[in-house]
């Protein structure tokens, strides 16, 4: 059997990766382990996109705001945040085995065909590239209705530790 002590999710804040954050959070409570929520922000790919990142000031500051949000629906389960600068995969595919995690839980579009050879795949990449098992969640068909934020639900506290 698997002994999960830490847990790498990686987000680009999709619903798919609300789903694989829920799924990460089960497997933590489940496990005792911790769940280290990171989200890489790739590298510009037009000139454009390096002068709105440069004149934006707070441009990861919004990012860490949004990635703070990201909260576990059982208090008990403790969450880091993490942010990262680079290529996506091998970013987090160098985060987790930097922190040995033991399983990397990634939500993935299933994107296929054109659109697929055309914006690739990251979970694909991960897989590849990750020393330790790779967990892809994809978001149930017409489920975007179903992640309604529940203001019931408390938080944890956030250590900022990676």
């Amino acid at each position: 059997m698997l002994h999960l002590r830490t847990i790498l999710h990686a987000t680009d804040f999709s619903e798919s990766s609300q789903f694989a954050f829920r799924l990460a959070c089960s497997l933590a409570r489940d496990h005792g382990a911790r769940v280290v929520v990171l989200h890489v922000v790739p590298p510009p790919i037009a000139h454009g996109e390096v002068v709105a990142r440069r004149q934006g000031i707070g441009y990861h500051e919004e990012l860490w705001q949004q990635l703070h949000r990201i909260q576990p629906p059982d208090p008990l389960v403790r969450v880091e945040h993490c942010l990262r600068d680079g290529p996506p995969a091998a970013e987090i595919a160098r985060e987790a085995k930097e922190m040995n995690a033991d399983l990397i839980v990634v939500g993935t579009q299933g994107r296929t065909g054109l659109a697929r050879v055309l914006l690739g795949s990251v979970a694909e990449e991960v897989l590849r590239q990750a020393a330790c098992p790779v967990l892809t969640v994809k978001a149930p068909a017409g489920s975007s209705s179903a992640l309604v934020a529940d203001e019931n639900v408390e938080t944890c506290r956030v250590d900022p530790m990676c």
